[in-house]
């Protein structure tokens, strides 16, 4: 997939994202090509923002269930897991830009003309995919001996700085939609699927969804930042 992030033209593959455990915990990675390791951890900016669809899922209470398995048990639950999601964000022509092992972090790059919707539905389409995937997703991990997986969607949009790939990041993304995407997560129901207020004006004309205000995220200020439920159309 060919991304323009910052004027600039980058050939991306989805697929190569794949999640493995190899039987130790330092061996369970994302797997891609990179550089030859730098012995440095060296952060750098782009210095140009761009405009995105940033969305996040995050497994509920998955502290307190991996407290309760061995490392084995635990590494393939959260491997079943990502590898689903993974698949779907494929599917839809996101890029997951950080994996928390719990929780994965991802961008539309389709999203990036506000003007055009397409990238705002791939979002959607994405979201709620991950969500109506839940009961396979479940019967998945219930056949490993596995505790019952839950998880939280949620996205917003709006501008980013992407962060210059080095050989232990080749990719990352900052900015205020990705902390959002993160403090609103919590606000969605379980297996459902939320979005902030900057990326509800711009699918609120869409007709295929019924979305829903619910509690929103107090920024500090006077009035909390809205948030919405998103759900299909019956």
């Amino acid at each position: 997939m060919k991304i323009k992030l910052n004027g600039l033209t980058r050939l991306i593959n989805p697929s190569k994202y794949s999640y493995a455990w190899k039987g130790k915990l330092s061996n369970y990675t994302l797997l891609e090509e990179s550089e030859e390791q730098k012995s440095e951890y060296m952060i750098a900016f782009s210095g140009k923002s761009q405009s995105f669809c940033i969305g996040m899922v995050d497994i509920i209470g998955s502290t307190k269930i991996s407290a309760n398995l061995h490392e084995r048990e635990w590494c393939k639950y959260y491997v079943i897991f990502l590898n689903s999601m993974a698949k779907i964000l494929q599917r839809f022509g996101a890029v997951p830009v950080k994996n928390g092992g719990d929780s994965l972090l991802y961008f539309f790059p389709e999203s990036a003309d506000p003007k055009k919707k397409f990238g705002f539905m791939s979002c959607l389409e994405c979201n709620l995919a991950m969500a109506e995937s839940h009961y396979i997703l479940s019967d998945a991990i219930k056949k490993q001996g596995l505790p019952e997986l839950n998880y939280r969607i949620s996205s917003d949009c709006g501008k980013v700085v992407v962060m210059e790939p080095n050989a232990l990041s080749p990719m990352d993304i900052i900015g205020p939609p990705v902390n959002m995407c993160a403090k609103i997560n919590r606000n969605a129901p379980k297996n459902g699927v939320v979005i902030g207020g900057d990326m509800y004006e711009m699918v609120k004309d869409l007709d295929d969804y019924r979305y829903k205000q619910t509690d929103g995220f107090s920024i500090g200020l006077k009035y909390s930042y809205p948030v919405y439920t998103v759900e299909r159309k019956v």
